[in-house]
């Protein structure tokens, strides 16, 4: 690889981070429904009020740190702060001797993802230049990986007779290290306003700032909601593994295939955004979501599972990484803040409704009918994008 085709470092060392963050993320997140049923006594509903008074409260400050990434001179701040509260906070689970304890930890962790999660996206476009799909993948790659490391880690010390508590504790180191590397980013200067022909400064007159909620934006951001109504938690692929007969021993080497399938996939469709036009590989990730939903519903035999799974990792290639890159296309630069902020909580915002409707088609016309719902969502989505695309590129 030459010079030119490297990815900056900023880049470099923001995949990094996200690496250990997940690393030491995952270490804890399949832990807790064990820690708070067992050695706190909590019941199921307060893991799902955990879960989603987290998830709530992440997407909300993801819309607000986009604006106030904007509103600053530096995006580094917000992002360094993300990580480091995330990393601060994440030792008192280890400590946590009440439910509450750990819905506390567990909201103000989300409150550095939320914070950091836009700012970060757009420090990563800005300083990506014509590399941008690829940017993203090695970004949403790294990410995946650490989801890969994470749990093997943790069973690894729970295999050497570790407490989860103790688990706890040494999931602290890859928080801080992820810290320290957000702080050896260096962030490009804001592009300096040029003088007029007068030779007065165009502080005194600044030009009118472009609408950042153009037509075209808003409806790529409606498309995008429509599809995330249908795109559930997987949560409900595991538990149509479970049904199919799969063992309960086998379900977290299923979600490490699938997070090794991610890994692949993030990086090369990332690199594909940056020569086959961006919509149309969203569109195709999105018919692979489509397919694998209806074989999940029609899958009869549990080796059906293992295959269907590895092509879900196609899925998150063609869609996580370009969607980001799509975002910059339609944002002017010193939007991208906001652009992001209001990506990342349709995303976000939209997990809740498309969990509820899931379990609810799932307990009252089955999985395999719950399932072709949300691949028919996928497949109206997919068919609106193209169009979308078609009519906004002539102008």
């Amino acid at each position: 690889m030459t010079r030119r085709d490297r990815l900056p470092l900023a880049v470099v060392l923001l995949g990094f981070t996200s690496l250990f963050t997940d690393v030491g993320t995952e270490m804890i997140f399949p832990l807790l429904p064990v820690f708070l049923t067992e050695a706190l006594k909590a019941g199921p509903a307060y893991l799902g009020l955990v879960e989603g008074a987290a998830d709530t409260v992440s997407s909300l400050l993801k819309l607000a740190s986009g604006f106030i990434a904007d509103r600053t001179k530096s995006r580094k701040p917000l992002v360094l702060f993300g990580y480091g509260l995330a990393s601060a906070v994440r030792p008192f689970v280890a400590l946590a001797t009440k439910p509450w304890h750990v819905l506390a930890v567990r909201v103000t962790d989300r409150v550095g993802k939320g914070l950091r999660s836009s700012p970060r996206d757009a420090l990563i476009a800005d300083v990506a230049g014509d590399k941008v799909g690829r940017a993203f993948g090695f970004h949403q790659a790294m990410d995946n990986a650490g989801a890969v490391a994470g749990p093997l880690i943790a069973t690894g010390l729970i295999a050497m007779s570790l407490s989860l508590r103790q688990v706890f504790w040494i999931a602290v180191i890859p928080g801080a290290v992820a810290t320290l590397l957000v702080a050896l980013v260096k962030e490009p200067r804001p592009q300096q306003p040029t003088a007029t022909a007068t030779g007065a400064s165009a502080t005194t007159a600044p030009p009118a700032r472009a609408p950042l909620f153009t037509r075209t934006l808003v409806s790529y951001l409606l498309i995008l909601g429509v599809f995330s109504l249908g795109n559930s938690s997987d949560a409900f692929l595991l538990l149509r593994a479970r049904n199919l007969g799969l063992p309960t021993a086998q379900i977290p080497v299923l979600w490490s295939v699938l997070n090794l399938s991610k890994v692949v996939w993030a990086y090369l469709g990332g690199d594909a955004a940056d020569r086959i036009p961006r919509a149309r590989l969203v569109a195709g990730g999105w018919v692979v979501y489509a397919l694998v939903y209806l074989g999940l519903g029609q899958a009869t035999q549990p080796w059906h599972v293992w295959a269907l799974f590895v092509l879900y990792g196609v899925f998150y290639g063609l869609t996580e990484p370009v969607e980001k890159a799509l975002v910059r296309d339609l944002a002017p630069p010193d939007q991208r803040g906001r652009a992001y902020g209001a990506y990342n909580f349709v995303v976000g915002v939209t997990a809740l409704p498309a969990g509820l409707l899931m379990g609810v088609l799932w307990r009252v016309w089955g999985p395999a009918h719950a399932l072709e719902v949300g691949a028919a969502l996928a497949a109206v989505s997919g068919v609106a994008l193209l169009t979308w695309d078609a009519y906004r590129r002539p102008r």
